[in-house]
């Protein structure tokens, strides 16, 4: 089997090495939104990504089949496979799609953590807890992903120390979910 890369660029050439790698910069954040969409249960948005990625790669994989001695094609698709991604969770962290819970664990000022969340219409349960130290409140809060940064913020406002840590859940049903929009 004899195989050569070709090193030469025409014009034509740098476009379509441009279009590959944009076009797989597309497919791979598409890709990356729908895994994530998977997750969370959101069978419309996984099947419309589904069908986009595979024309995006249809189209894409053509470019570069079409011909595979020329190097830039290659590094192209490989630069946008590994751009696409890196993209892809940057526009997940933007949507903010979704619900986490919320856990604060406080050595010395868990209750007051607490109602400053509940004057802000965020629901919280507290909960004794023995940490490493002696006794600690914990303190868990269902929200959506959009709005961590503010719980955040308001709890640092109360108690700078406060470990803070968020995990994603998936299903709700019923609780209070307060008047935000």
């Amino acid at each position: 089997m004899d195989f050569a890369f070709e090193f030469v660029l025409t014009r034509q050439g740098l476009l379509i090495a441009l279009l590959i790698f944009f076009l797989r910069v597309v497919y791979m954040s598409m890709d990356t939104l729908r895994f994530l969409f998977i997750m969370r249960g959101r069978k419309v948005s996984v099947w419309l990504l589904g069908f986009g990625e595979a024309a995006v790669f249809i189209i894409t994989i053509a470019y570069v089949l079409a011909d595979t001695q020329n190097v830039f094609n290659l590094l192209a698709y490989a630069g946008g496979f590994a751009t696409g991604n890196v993209v892809g969770m940057w526009m997940e962290e933007r949507l903010a799609i979704g619900f986490a819970e919320l856990r604060v664990i406080s050595s010395w000022r868990g209750t007051a953590v607490g109602d400053q969340l509940r004057d802000h219409d965020y629901a919280v349960t507290e909960i004794p807890a023995r940490g490493k130290d002696g006794m600690v409140t914990m303190l868990t809060c269902s929200i959506r992903r959009k709005e961590i940064p503010e719980v955040e913020r308001l709890v640092r406002e109360v108690d700078e120390e406060a470990f803070i840590t968020t995990e994603d859940i998936v299903k709700v049903q019923r609780g209070f979910w307060g008047v935000r929009s």
